[in-house]
């Protein structure tokens, strides 16, 4: 979304949107249910949204004078950050690292989107939501390179679309128009209810914060999903999924459990506090964007994910030796 403005007569001034294709207030003026009820809105447009950035001419009276040079080191040392959690060695930073890495994405990984993006031992994902967490890589210019180089995956094409735009853009809706959007009050009347019947049930293990951080659960599933994100700063998608929802299986209560998800996230993440990490979790634990399922135990009717389950969809065995060799 572009517009220009002017402030005087010969100092234009273009504003561009690049965090959404569709801007969230204009895709919707309201809190969306699921993806059913705001694709249909975010397809219709995509014609208008999804085009060229436009071409910014150097005006006139730009200055030709040298900026002065920055002081990095100093700048660095004067944030007040958590060192606690280290740097990673598989992400370069900056719009050129971005680029390499959807190059990448387009040329390798891209077949196998549709099919395979669910397999966490399959390197069928883009990687690319730290560049577009960090305003690296616009989720524009991505989509438009992935629909421009990928035309022989259409099945692929469609399906990242779908995920990069629809789901994401759905995300940020739910974060614009609720308030609540980090916390159980943001969840639906009907998941707040399953949820507190279930407050008291009896938890087959509750762990603490510090556990689940240090990833010492009896799972080692789960133990290999948070050294992942421990030590890459990025969990797989469909991991993320059954992490959060042990969480909530292993905490005293869905708050707690909400709140763990949130600051692991948050805190280990290279895309923490975005609204998709936020939804992920709401997702996960309070049920936002689903549906009721069959009640459970300590879920209730939230969507039920376990071990066996995972057995069935990839090689957990596979995965647990990856990251069991991982040091935290």
């Amino acid at each position: 979304m572009t517009s220009k403005k002017t402030i005087s007569p010969d100092i234009p001034i273009i504003q561009v949107d690049a965090h959404n294709v569709v801007p969230c207030w204009e895709a919707s003026g309201k809190l969306e249910y699921s993806a059913r009820t705001i694709r249909g809105k975010i397809t219709k447009l995509l014609p208008t949204f999804l085009t060229e950035f436009p071409v910014v001419d150097k005006h006139p009276h730009s200055s030709s004078r040298t900026a002065k040079a920055v002081n990095w080191s100093e700048i660095l040392s004067s944030l007040v950050v958590d060192r606690g959690v280290g740097e990673v060695d598989w992400a370069k930073p900056g719009t050129s690292g971005g680029m390499a890495m959807l190059e990448s994405f387009i040329d390798q990984r891209l077949g196998d989107f549709a099919a395979l993006r669910n397999n966490p031992n399959v390197a069928a994902l883009s990687q690319l939501s730290p560049w577009i967490h960090f305003g690296h890589l616009s989720a524009q210019r991505v989509v438009r390179q992935v629909q421009k180089n990928g035309k022989k995956f259409s099945d692929s094409v469609a399906s990242f679309t779908e995920e990069l735009v629809v789901r994401r853009e759905l995300a940020d809706n739910f974060c614009f128009y609720n308030k609540n959007y980090d916390n159980i009050e943001g969840a639906y009347e009907w998941a707040r209810k399953t949820l507190q019947d279930h407050a008291k049930d009896k938890r087959t293990h509750v762990y603490t914060r510090e556990q689940l951080e240090q990833a010492k659960t009896h799972d080692k599933l789960w133990n290999a999903a948070q050294t992942q994100v421990l030590t890459e700063g990025k969990m797989h998608g469909f991991m993320r999924m059954y992490w959060a929802k042990k969480i909530l299986e292993w905490t005293s209560s869905p708050e707690e459990a909400l709140a763990i998800a949130i600051y692991l996230n948050d805190r280990y993440s290279l895309d923490g506090c975005d609204p998709n990490g936020y939804v992920g979790c709401m997702w996960s634990i309070c049920g936002i964007h689903d549906q009721g399922w069959a009640e459970r135990p300590v879920f209730g009717k939230i969507r039920y994910m376990n071990y066996d389950g995972c057995k069935r969809k990839f090689d957990v065995a596979q995965y647990e030796r990856r990251y069991s060799k991982k040091e935290v």
